[in-house]
């Protein structure tokens, strides 16, 4: 386990020296973020809609996903302009590190549904749904503080009419987060490290 910690770490850190000088360089000078804990690492804007969220739509819903790719692959992918897909933020399976990748004003492309990525805020989880291992304790309870965040400043209800899996947005295609994302603890985690 500890050894796939420093893999995935420096698979990170080679990924972000490969970003073009342009990317590296907006992501430093836009260094904050909705979140205070998560660091900024922009989505191509070809991959988002801008808007000026909550006033233009409100914010009713978290959706949980899961990647289906490692953290990096995930980042590269909402960074490739020809991908047309994106969410808000991107969660590390071994230590719950999370990088912001679309503005929570901005709708992230993540849903399938627009009326639902109008209203909601995507947050994806390194992983696969057949492999309950990538849900560590750290990725639940890093994830479950940036929703309880999100929930406390949008005046979301911390419940599972709020908190929607993937599978579970009207149209969705996909079967994430899958049978393993133990739902019991991760609305039980957000209402414990509730911010408000």
């Amino acid at each position: 386990m500890e050894r796939r910690r420093i893999l995935q770490g420096a698979a990170v850190a080679a990924a972000g020296a490969l970003l073009p000088a342009s990317v590296r360089a907006a992501a430093a000078t836009t260094g904050a973020t909705d979140y205070p804990a998560a660091h900024w690492v922009p989505a191509s804007t070809s991959n988002y809609t801008v808007s000026s969220r909550p006033s233009a739509y409100p914010v009713g819903y978290v959706v949980i996903h899961v990647t289906q790719e490692t953290f990096s692959e995930t980042i590269s992918i909402f960074q490739n302009p020809a991908k047309k897909v994106s969410a808000h933020y991107v969660v590390r399976s071994g230590d719950g590190y999370i990088d912001q990748c679309v503005r929570e004003k901005d709708i992230a492309w993540h849903a399938g549904n627009w009326d639902y990525n109008t209203r909601s805020i995507g947050i994806e989880h390194e992983g696969w749904v057949d492999q309950p291992a990538y849900f560590t304790n750290p990725l639940y309870e890093k994830s479950a503080l940036l929703t309880a965040s999100i929930c406390d400043r949008y005046g979301i209800p911390k419940d599972r009419a709020h908190i929607l899996g993937h599978a579970e947005v009207p149209g969705a295609d996909h079967t994430d987060p899958g049978p393993h994302w133990d739902w019991v603890r991760y609305i039980r985690l957000v209402n414990l490290l509730s911010t408000g």
